[in-house]
């Protein structure tokens, strides 16, 4: 099991262990090229220096889509190969992403118009090749405002009506490293590198922190990948940057309705005065509205919205949906996100590529920059060919086109809704109603069978929290190596941003579980209270006048 209980015994094997491949990183990028290298036949560690999808990971837009914005810069090649990775990342993991109808309106005097809408999303349709039951339709004005009443009317040509995919991008994360320990990866969080150990001017470990402990860790491996993100340059500064390349950071703001307030019943890409593009989208009762894009030089581990980034989003939801009228009080949590792009002389933030490139140092220090969630199979592929080419040995051809991730074996899209209302049923004899079963196998995935068995052992006990969130809290710590309430209210569950009063509520009760089961001192307990009440602060520090 992927247990935080396990994570002593795992810090002692990253300290004498020889690994094929060390992977620093436990983003979507770091953890697909764990997978994909195990699956080959690697020995490989993964290590995250915070908790995975920590990072740019866990604050995307939450979708898996193929870059219609990237064909305006006509990077038709990025369109075509993430626009074919989308189907695979959903065939594979059916649990955490979802195909979700955009609407795309278009007005006079807009950024798009209907000749340039049709034939883009044509062209879109064919690069990244949309299925036929997801190609897009073009819209009457009337059929675009039936789709969405509360949009602009003034105006008003017509829209397109295209499909992209919905995720929850931690949790995708999480099933990619899952999946990479079960085929005996290991993957451990909170482990900081702090520099590289060197035999005749080549690299071959690193000297690494448990971030927990302060346990100081020797990890020796074969070819070491620098899949860092936002800290890619950080962690090759401790190298050499030879190659004159940088990453600039741009950063992104969603911001997080009640449906009350923003009553959206349709997703909708649209474009605001300054001709940005800006997507609205209806999860579980909410909206959330982003995303702002400009550059960033702060400190990217808490970046935050300023009062500027929220108040942006909610002009443009004014601009776009009139009747709308919102005050930062409605607005019940963000999140902020550091792009790290590969720094192009002259460009806007809006304008800078999200191609992804491989830079090798002399040392043979190999790192993977840039680069989008929708890409990372893909990217990992690229990179493990990269690393088998330098070992001794023959390895085969990536495998992960058709695995599925943890949770997702069941038998692809087709199979879902039978699998839903199969563990319905089984639900009901653990003591859990149909709407709570549907919850649990609809985010979990086959896996649901390990909550289904936490339910059974807490049915009947006296719980400080209600028993789903008991049932989810046990799983994480057991199976999803989550050692803090940030780790679980944050990238297990995505409660805090989504449910942030359900998190109010519960925090106290859900350290003081977590201290029973893994065996808290008193300063850990204060730690994390102290921890996990600022990462609340940080989702509503617009309120108090931040301007990061």
């Amino acid at each position: 099991m992927f247990s935080a209980l396990s994570r002593p015994k795992m810090i002692q094997s990253l300290d004498s262990y020889q690994f094929d491949l060390l992977v620093i990183g436990g983003g979507i990028t770091g953890a697909g090229i764990a997978l994909d290298a195990v699956t080959r036949g690697l020995s490989v560690a993964l290590i995250e220096m915070q908790d995975f999808a920590a990072g740019t990971s866990s604050r995307s837009t939450k979708l898996v889509h193929g870059g219609l914005r990237y064909l305006k810069q006509f990077e038709v090649q990025m369109v075509a190969e993430v626009g074919k990775e989308r189907e695979i990342v959903y065939e594979n993991a059916v649990h955490v992403t979802e195909p979700e109808w955009m609407l795309l309106p278009f007005h006079k005097g807009g950024t798009f118009g209907p000749l340039s809408t049709s034939v883009g999303l044509r062209v879109y349709d064919f690069l990244a090749g949309v299925k036929r039951d997801e190609r897009r339709e073009m819209l009457s004005s009337q059929e675009t405002l039936l789709k969405e009443p509360l949009l602009k009317g003034k105006g008003l040509r017509g829209g397109g009506y295209y499909v992209e995919y919905r995720t929850d991008d931690a949790r995708l994360t999480i099933e990619v490293i899952k999946k990479a320990v079960e085929k005996n990866a290991l993957c451990v969080n909170y482990v900081k590198s702090e520099s590289f150990l060197y035999e005749n001017s080549r690299v071959v470990g690193v000297q690494a922190i448990d971030q927990l402990t302060g346990q100081i860790l020797n990890i020796h491996a074969s070819q070491i990948v620098n899949a860092t993100g936002p800290w890619v340059d950080t962690v090759r500064s401790n190298d050499s940057i030879a190659n004159g390349k940088q990453l600039k950071m741009t950063k992104g703001v969603h911001i997080v309705l009640d449906h009350k307030d923003f009553p959206l019943e349709q997703a909708v890409y649209f474009d605001t005065p300054d001709n940005r593009m800006v997507f609205a989208i209806p999860r579980n009762g909410k909206a959330y509205v982003g995303t702002t894009d400009t550059f960033f030089d702060e400190d990217p581990k808490n970046p935050v919205a300023s009062m500027e980034d929220v108040d942006y989003l909610i002009k443009a939801i004014a601009f776009m949906f009139p009747t709308i009228k919102l005050t930062f009080d409605q607005v019940e949590s963000t999140w902020a996100g550091v792009r790290p792009l590969i720094f192009e002389d002259g460009k806007n933030p809006s304008e800078i590529s999200r191609k992804d490139e491989i830079w090798e140092s002399e040392t043979g220090l190999i790192t993977i920059a840039g680069g989008k969630l929708t890409g990372y199979r893909k990217m990992a592929e690229t990179i493990v060919d990269l690393v088998v080419s330098k070992l001794k040995g023959k390895y085969p051809n990536s495998m992960t086109k058709h695995l599925p991730l943890s949770g997702g074996d069941i038998g692809g899209s087709t199979q879902f809704s039978s699998f839903i209302n199969k563990k319905i049923e089984e639900g009901r004899s653990y003591g859990l109603s149909e709407e709570q079963s549907k919850e649990l196998a609809a985010f979990y995935g086959t896996n649901v069978d390990h909550l289904f068995s936490y339910a059974n052992m807490l049915k009947g006990q006296t719980l400080s929290i209600p028993l789903v969130m008991a049932v989810k809290l046990y799983y994480s710590i057991y199976h999803e190596m989550v050692c803090t309430p940030s780790d679980f209210f944050i990238r297990r569950t995505g409660s805090l941003y989504f449910n942030i009063k359900e998190v109010e509520q519960h925090k106290e009760a859900v350290l003081l579980l977590m201290k029973d089961i893994l065996g808290y001192s008193m300063e850990q307990v204060n730690y994390h209270r102290f921890e996990l009440q600022h990462q609340l602060e940080l989702a509503t520090s617009f309120r108090n006048g931040e301007t990061q």
